[in-house]
């Protein structure tokens, strides 16, 4: 992870303040968290032998309905998660070939698990995986998967492509833990994701049931909890409700890992869509403290977008617009208080 932490979520939050019709103004306040202003979601990917041209938001635009229907669709049971995460990123960006993508993910698991031997036990294959992202050898062709340091916070779109991160070898906290944990649950390590402040690492579970963290940016090496406290820091209170530093279900993953479409949505300006996609998300993990604050982000979006750029004085808003706004307004400031809620807060991560 090398000594500044890459961000998972690089939060644009755009938490609406008091709104003061008599004022004739909004008066949004958008919280600034990380760096002189928190950029966006670390999550991306594309694939190998393919143009690294970056054709972001060259999709079309999915009415909100069908968009839905999509997102619930990644919750089915019948999908890990690499079928997630391409899907995903196929609806990002057009570009993505699923089909090529998994057939290599395929290839470096059949070579992984041949690295580690007809009978090599769970530490033998956890051992051969690191060697086989991390070391250089005739197993990569000499060019092992390192920590993207032009880019360390994943703030390219184009660099939250799992594809990419296959072509370049140079990955992000986002796209290096899916990768290492798609790989390991093909050569059959008991592994999920888990989020921290702005970050996603790996728990690895042993034969005997004890649990490891694995920091996927740094080798795969074993990490502490104490050490991602410290690192990043968050609130007793988010540890305790399960916010950070617990190991994921499967479904939990998927909300996390389609977060960045939701991010996408609110990006392009489409917060309609971007609202439609929290729905599902947050049906499936409710207690996903990102994806209550961007859903926050998303209504913000819409109050902006219509009322703040198109009226100037009160009476020129009409009285159905001002009925809604006020019904946004509301579930703004009721999405920021569930995830503060949880133990949440805008400083999370941000190194002391």
């Amino acid at each position: 992870m090398a000594e500044a932490s890459c961000l998972l979520v690089h939060l644009t939050i755009d938490c609406v303040g008091f709104m003061n019709f008599n004022r004739l103004q909004l008066d949004p306040h958008q919280v600034e968290v990380g760096e002189a202003k928190m950029k966006r979601f670390c999550l991306a990917v594309l694939v190998l032998c393919l143009p690294l041209t970056n054709v972001m938001g060259q999709t079309a635009d999915a009415p909100a309905a069908t968009l839905q229907e999509r997102t619930e669709a990644l919750f089915k049971p019948s999908l890990d998660l690499l079928d997630v995460k391409l899907t995903v990123d196929a609806m990002v960006d057009a570009s993505v070939r699923i089909d090529v993508v998994k057939a290599e993910i395929d290839r470096m698991a059949t070579t992984i698990a041949a690295m580690a031997g007809e009978n090599g036990d769970e530490a033998t294959r956890l051992n051969a995986l690191k060697r086989y992202l991390y070391e250089s050898g005739v197993w990569n062709q000499n060019n092992p998967f390192r920590y993207d340091l032009s880019d360390p916070l994943g703030s390219m779109p184009a660099n939250r492509l799992l594809q990419r991160y296959l072509v370049t070898r140079r990955g992000n906290c986002v796209t290096m833990p899916i990768l290492f944990v798609v790989l390991g649950q093909r050569i059959g390590l008991r592994m999920t994701l888990v989020e921290a402040p702005l970050h996603l690492f790996v728990k690895y579970t042993d034969a005997d049931g004890k649990a490891w963290n694995l920091e996927p940016t740094s080798g795969g090496g074993f990490t502490r909890d104490e050490w991602y406290r410290q690192k990043l820091p968050m609130s007793d209170k988010a540890v305790a409700n399960g916010v950070y530093l617990r190991a994921l279900s499967h479904e939990e993953s998927v909300a996390v890992i389609a977060s960045f479409l939701l991010e996408h949505e609110i990006d392009a300006g489409q917060f309609e869509n971007a609202l439609s996609v929290s729905d599902i998300l947050l049906r499936h993990y409710p207690n996903f403290a990102y994806g209550l604050v961007k859903r926050g982000s998303a209504y913000h979006g819409l109050l902006r977008r219509e009322l703040a750029t198109k009226y100037s004085r009160e009476e020129d808003i009409p009285p159905d617009l001002k009925a809604e706004a006020d019904q946004w307004y509301r579930q703004n400031a009721e999405a920021f208080a569930k995830a503060e809620a949880l133990g949440w807060r805008p400083q999370d991560g941000e190194a002391r």
